[in-house]
């Protein structure tokens, strides 16, 4: 339910504030995607439907298939996706053909969920996957921060408007335009940092922990000795 209630809020076609429209870039591309994955939607489904469905075992497991699952799940290019989106949709010119524009607004929305779908696949790897190792996953994070981190210093500490829209709104309180920005820029960049650190930490837990060598180590047994020679 908090998926659907995320999904179905939507922006304003013009934002007054900055700050808002960071918090909706934010709740979209580093919050929906990743507990829509969590919530795995994909495996109730498929075990949920009929056998005759689900019998076209040898498409799936046919070398072009299994090809274009690997080249979309690859964390070099879903990592680029996601980053791509974010620094994408705050260039000057999408950004403001974004508020001027309610049909390019919503391909900004579904952009930055498809995007933070990618993103987001190799950290959770909704499917199981036993032989898969998660040892990339902290630097994975990691490097995401990097491009965040510099746009984010950039809206803090550039001391100009980046975004002409913002100079005729409405503001919070006292707030200027500038200071906006600077507010927007600040809420990205501790937005970022915890939402990349707090997985980071439980997955490194996790790669630590004793079990998880022996969980990862039986797995590699049972896709041996279940493959099936060619």
């Amino acid at each position: 339910m908090t998926v659907v209630t995320l999904l179905r809020l939507k922006n304003q076609r013009a934002m007054a504030l900055e700050s808002s429209a960071s918090v909706q870039i934010l709740r979209r591309n580093r919050l929906a995607a990743p507990l829509l994955l969590a919530a795995a939607p994909a495996m109730p489904l498929v075990y949920g439907l009929q056998s005759r469905f689900t019998q076209s075992e040898a498409l799936l497991r046919s070398r072009p298939a299994r090809w274009f699952e690997r080249f979309l799940t690859s964390p070099v290019l879903c990592w680029f996706a996601g980053t791509a989106a974010v620094i994408g949709w705050h260039l000057p010119v999408a950004f403001q053909l974004a508020l001027r524009s309610h049909w390019t607004h919503s391909l900004e929305d579904i952009s930055f969920l498809l995007a933070g779908l990618m993103f987001w696949w190799p950290v959770i790897q909704p499917l199981p996957n036993l032989t898969k190792s998660r040892w990339y996953v902290p630097l994975y994070l990691f490097l995401a921060t990097l491009p965040c981190d510099i746009l984010s210093a950039f809206l803090a500490f550039c001391n100009r408007v980046v975004y002409p829209s913002y100079l005729f709104g409405t503001h919070l309180g006292s707030l200027s335009p500038l200071q906006d920005q600077e507010c927007a820029g600040a809420l990205m960049w501790v937005w970022v940092t915890f939402a990349y650190l707090v997985p980071a930490v439980g997955v490194t837990i996790q790669i630590l922990s004793p079990g998880e060598h022996t969980h990862a180590e039986s797995g590699r047994m049972a896709g041996n000795s279940g493959a099936v020679p060619e």
